[in-house]
């Protein structure tokens, strides 16, 4: 009921809302990991439930209860070795995962469930769960880097007449020592119309071979060819859904053996929203010993650095950033600024970013000493998104207007004073990012072309957001040419000057 006689005072936010910025600087962390040995196991069980999000800070207490020695506690480690000046550690999100009988089965276990939010999907829960999602995913123990070659296909090129009970299905001698392999025939009227492959066994030889089918007596014997070739990873392969439910980036590790090795795993996979790396690195363990491990950790480390650099914004590109906390990487890549040819160069030209060692007194080298990563692409298929930095910087600058669009929805009606503070509150977020450099310029309206009777009736709007972030420098050409002005204009100053006798 109002007042009679006197005053109503209602206060109401219309101005255009500060931007609520998007936290993307937290790591990722899943995989099988043990316990300190100081750590009991009691409390090591209860700190990291499995299949759940667990957050902490990269140096404190529940971190110690890591064992600095496995493969968890190292990519801990390699992410605190990147930080920056003042820096004292990283967010991290854990994720623990059982460790199964075999490979296959622990990686299906770090793989996961969607429904069950297990694996890898129990990231997705970190948002309600412990109050950040991890925007930096890395999985450590080489568990993504690992592919088989298996059967991935066939073709029933003669079905055959007249078998009598369903042959067995075998890989030829030719086919490699491979181990494995398990298909069920089907036969129809006594003739093989297909066949069910329930294992595509590992360490064949890729190529195309005939079936060998035993057994059945038939009066026509059928004629089946396999294919067996290497298959993507099943982690790296269940990985861009995972991301892109709460826009999230991921670096993988190559095998790391081979030039070649780098480029049959890098074939095998696609997503804007990871990068591949090579070759692994060596550290020393607390022993003192110089043990391998999986360098991705690293690249999530200089972003948090970069971040951290830039009050959190994600615009910084890691290309040509010093590594840290390692002894040496696990195989030496030759670098060069101008030879194309060299494996370093061929690695970025298929988009791996390789790790390599600089080079005192050699002017082509990538710097004068330490370590340099060249990483800062992703694999994706589309050329506008394939660097990294790119990526994260318009995901910051997406969920940073959600979190801000929060504050109005549902709070006020839909009039031309709440269309103009909503776009002007959309074209602050994109002058910041202009203002600072990180996109090149912006264009935002409310879209006259989109926007229509039906739709503004039931309260909802279009507002058209178009912005261009900065690329990375990464080439210059130095068109280096002789300049024969310079000789006439010293013709020209020489005749000009007394005492100077120019003879004809």
């Amino acid at each position: 009921m109002s007042v009679t006689v006197g005053l109503s005072i209602q206060r109401e936010a219309n101005e255009p809302a500060p931007p609520s910025y998007a936290v993307m600087s937290v790591a990722g962390l899943i995989g099988p990991f043990e316990k300190a040995a100081a750590t009991s196991t009691e409390a090591f069980a209860a700190r990291f439930p499995l299949d759940t999000c667990v957050r902490f800070q990269s140096t404190d207490a529940t971190a110690r209860m890591i064992d600095p020695d496995g493969d968890m506690g190292r990519a801990i480690g390699l992410i605190n070795a990147q930080l920056g000046r003042t820096q004292t550690g990283a967010q991290i999100i854990v994720v623990r995962t059982a460790e199964g009988d075999d490979d296959d089965a622990t990686i299906a276990g770090i793989v996961g469930n969607a429904a069950a939010r297990s694996g890898i999907h129990a990231f997705k829960r970190g948002g309600p769960d412990v109050g950040a999602y991890p925007r930096l995913i890395h999985i450590p123990g080489g568990w993504a880097s690992r592919t088989q070659v298996g059967v991935t296909g066939y073709v029933v090129t003669a079905a055959g007449a007249g078998y009598d009970t369903v042959p067995t299905a075998s890989l030829p001698v030719g086919a490699g020592a491979g181990t494995g392999f398990a298909a069920t025939v089907t036969l129809t009227a006594g003739a093989v119309t297909g066949l069910t492959i329930t294992d595509p066994g590992e360490g064949f030889m890729p190529g195309t071979y005939p079936l060998t089918l035993t057994g059945g007596t038939p009066e026509t014997p059928a004629v089946v060819t396999v294919t067996v070739a290497r298959m993507a990873n099943p982690i790296v392969a269940a990985l861009p859904a995972v991301l892109n439910a709460f826009l999230g980036i991921a670096y993988i590790q190559a095998p790391g053996i081979s030039e070649q090795g780098d480029l049959d795993f890098r074939e095998l996979h696609a997503s804007e929203r990871i990068g591949i790396v090579t070759p692994g690195v060596l550290v020393t363990n607390t022993a003192g010993d110089v043990v391998a491990t999986d360098q991705a950790a690293i690249q999530i480390g200089l972003h948090i650095r970069r971040d951290f650099q830039a009050d959190g914004r994600p615009f910084n590109p890691i290309l040509n950033q010093p590594v840290t906390g390692i002894v040496a990487p696990t195989r030496a890549i030759e670098f060069s600024w101008l030879d194309d040819s060299v494996e370093a160069q061929q690695l970025l030209a298929r988009q791996i970013g390789p790790l390599v060692r600089g080079e005192a007194g050699d002017d082509f080298a990538a710097a004068e000493g330490g370590f340099v990563s060249f990483a800062f692409e992703t694999i994706g298929s589309e050329p506008i998104w394939s660097q990294m930095h790119k990526v994260r910087g318009r995901d910051f600058i997406e969920l940073t207007v959600i979190r801000t669009f929060r504050s109005y929805f549902g709070r006020f009606r839909l009039t031309r004073q709440t269309i103009e503070t909503i776009v002007d509150t959309v074209e602050d977020v994109l002058r910041i990012a202009e203002a600072r450099g990180e996109i090149l310029g912006y264009a935002c309206r409310f879209d006259p072309n989109l926007n229509n009777p039906s739709d503004l009736r039931t309260g909802h709007i279009f507002i058209e957001a178009k912005f261009e972030e900065a690329p990375v420098f990464r080439k210059a050409t130095l068109l280096s040419r002789p300049y024969v002005q310079a000789i006439d204009d010293l013709i020209a100053a020489l005749s000009g000057q007394a005492g100077v006798l120019v003879e004809g």
